[in-house]
C-alpha cells in the first residue's frame, strides 16, 4: 500500500472516528491504492446521519473481529477463511466492497488489535440490542467454522458477549442455533464434519423447530405464537436495515427469518389435529 492511499484512507476513515474508523481507513486505504473510485458504506454521499455511522461501524466490526476470532487458537484454518468468504459471498458484495472486507479481516489477525476498544465503540455506535446480537451469531458462526471451538475462543466469544451487554443465556441460544446449522449441513452431506455455516434449507426436525424458536417442546400455543412473532421482530430483515445494518448483510438476516418462519411452521404443523 503506499503512503498515499494509507493517508486518504486514515483521513476519511476518521469521519467515523476511534478503532473502527482506523480500521476503516486501513482498508480503505487498501482500496484507493487498487481502485480510486467507490466509498465504502455510507460514504457515497457525505451524511454524517447516525444510520451511516452505525452501519461503517456494523461492518468494519464485523470483519476485524471474524479475523480477530480466527486467529484466537494461534492459526487460521481453511474452514475459517471459506467461513469468511461464504459471508461475503452471500452478502454479494461487490470487488471493492469485497476487498476491503479481507483487509478488515486480515487487520483483526495482527498483533496488538484492539479488540477492547472496538467493541466499546460498537456497542456505542450500534445501541440496538437486535443488532448486536446479530453481530454476537456472526462471531460465533466464525468460532465455529472448525468445528467445536476450543477453550481460547470460547473465552473470546464469551468476552464478546460481556462487553456487549448479551447475557449467556442469549449467548448460549445463538450457540445452539450455530450448532443446529452444523448438524443440517451434515445431514445434507452425510457426515459429521464440519462445514462453513449456512441456514438450515431443509424443513427442520420438530427437536431442532423448538430450539430454533428457543421455546420447550411443552409451551402452550400462545408461548410459541409470542417467541416466533417475538424473534420475527428482532430479525426483520426492513427493520435491521433501518437500525443500520449494512444493506449487504440484508440477505442474512433475511435468511434468518426464513429460519424461524419454517421452525414455526414445523410446530403448527405437528401440533394441528
Amino acid at each position: 500500500m503506499t503512503w498515499w492511499g494509507k493517508l486518504a484512507g486514515g483521513v476519511l476513515g476518521f469521519m467515523l472516528g476511534g478503532p473502527l474508523g482506523a480500521l476503516l481507513g486501513v482498508a480503505l486505504g487498501h482500496g484507493l491504492d487498487h481502485a480510486m473510485g467507490g466509498l465504502p458504506i455510507g460514504f457515497e454521499k457525505p451524511d454524517p446521519a447516525k444510520r451511516a455511522r452505525v452501519q461503517r461501524a456494523f461492518f468494519t466490526a464485523t470483519f476485524s473481529i471474524m479475523g480477530h476470532m480466527a486467529k484466537a487458537d494461534g492459526r487460521v484454518s481453511e474452514r475459517e477463511i471459506a467461513l469468511a468468504e461464504s459471508v461475503i459471498a452471500r452478502m454479494e458484495l461487490s470487488p471493492d466492497m469485497r476487498h476491503r472486507a479481507i483487509e478488515l479481516f486480515t487487520e483483526g489477525k495482527r498483533e496488538g488489535f484492539p479488540l477492547d476498544a472496538v467493541l466499546e465503540q460498537l456497542r456505542l455506535e450500534c445501541r440496538r440490542r437486535d443488532l448486536l446480537r446479530m453481530f454476537t451469531e456472526i462471531q460465533i458462526q466464525a468460532a465455529y467454522a472448525d468445528g467445536r471451538p476450543g477453550p481460547n475462543k470460547q473465552r473470546l466469544l464469551l468476552h464478546i458477549c460481556s462487553r456487549l451487554g448479551i447475557s449467556e443465556s442469549v449467548f448460549r441460544y445463538l450457540e445452539r442455533i450455530t450448532r443446529l446449522r452444523q448438524e443440517s449441513a451434515a445431514d445434507v452431506r452425510g457426515n459429521a464434519g464440519p462445514t462453513p455455516q449456512r441456514p438450515m434449507t431443509r424443513k427442520p426436525t420438530l427437536d431442532r423447530a423448538y430450539m430454533v424458536l428457543g421455546v420447550e417442546s411443552k409451551a402452550t400455543d400462545a408461548e410459541i405464537k409470542r417467541a416466533y412473532r417475538r424473534l420475527l421482530s428482532q430479525h426483520h430483515p426492513d427493520k435491521l436495515v433501518s437500525k443500520g445494518l449494512p444493506e449487504q448483510m440484508l440477505k442474512l438476516a433475511t435468511e434468518k427469518t426464513h429460519e424461524i418462519r419454517r421452525a414455526y411452521e414445523t410446530i403448527t404443523q405437528a401440533r394441528t389435529p
